[in-house]
């Protein structure tokens, strides 16, 4: 098992520091020969952002690179995209169900709840970023 996700990219902007690579995201069986027959098979376009103080000089748009993060880096985003509020959710459903018979209005507190959340996330989104940065590697 590797301890980085990279996926190749082309070069859109280079502004100053931040560089925008546009990647291509697929999944496991996109890349099948039979792919184009196949309702399986799925692929995105996604952009990025890379921060390279030499990114004027060492890289053109058009340039094809291969970014990359850590698989730490990785898992820990999903934990707080997806994992951490799904606990909430549900720990949240529990406690209101405990607390009234009202299912709507269960199922209401219960998706309120993640607002405060990703009103956090969202707050701490330079902090998250410069966490989960992606780098180009040679």
């Amino acid at each position: 098992m590797t301890n980085k996700i990279s996926h190749t990219g082309i070069i859109e902007t280079i502004k100053d520091e931040c560089i925008t690579v546009r990647i291509l995201q697929t999944s496991a069986c996109a890349a099948c020969k039979v792919a184009g027959h196949c309702s399986a098979a799925e692929s995105k376009e996604k952009v990025v952002e890379v921060r390279d103080k030499r990114a004027a000089g060492r890289y053109k748009e058009g340039d094809s690179v291969v970014v990359a993060m850590s698989a730490q880096n990785g898992r820990e985003a999903v934990l707080i995209a997806f994992a951490i509020p799904l606990v909430l959710m549900l720990v949240v459903l529990i406690v209101m169900r405990w607390l009234t018979e009202n299912e709507g209005l269960i199922a209401l507190v219960a998706v309120l709840s993640l607002v405060p959340y990703y009103l956090a996330v969202y707050l701490f989104r330079r902090k998250l970023a410069g966490r989960f940065a992606f780098v180009i590697e040679n």
